[in-house]
């Protein structure tokens, strides 16, 4: 009695029909329809650092003395650098020599790099309600 007794679909029908689409296989149909980076992650868009204070734009070229534009936080602090960890040994998965103890204040860190990540916002349709009520009225014609 090799056949089994349930016929349902799912368990072992990569064995049973000899194609590989059980665990392990090969994931062609999901780079096709997704591509590379999975659903979403359209690389057309900017890259932008964001003040991890207040969500603000600021230039990637940090100095060592550089603050926020909107908030006036450091910017070239560790809470701002894309090698922070809260999990890693002291807080940073590059070998550091020693530890900074503060870690949202400016330091001279040399393996400081800002923490860039794709703008996501987008084109914003209305800057402010008349903007918005244009922005329908243009839609829809004014009635």
């Amino acid at each position: 009695m090799t056949e089994q007794k349930y016929r349902q679909r799912g368990y072992k029908d990569a064995e049973r029909s000899g194609r590989g689409t059980g665990f392990g296989s090969s994931n062609a149909p999901r780079m096709e329809k997704f591509g590379p980076k999975g659903r979403g992650a359209d690389r057309n868009r900017a890259e932008v650092f964001r003040c991890k204070t207040c969500n603000e734009k600021n230039d990637p070229e940090v100095g060592p003395e550089a603050v926020c534009r909107k908030c006036g936080a450091a910017l070239h602090a560790c809470a701002q650098c894309r090698f922070f960890d809260g999990a890693a040994p002291m807080q940073c998965r590059q070998e550091i020599p020693a530890l900074i103890p503060a870690k949202s204040k400016a330091n001279s860190c040399t393996f400081y790099a800002p923490t860039v990540s794709l703008d996501l916002t987008g084109a914003k349709a209305a800057d402010s309600p008349d903007g918005a009520r244009s922005a329908f009225d243009q839609l829809f014609g004014k009635r």
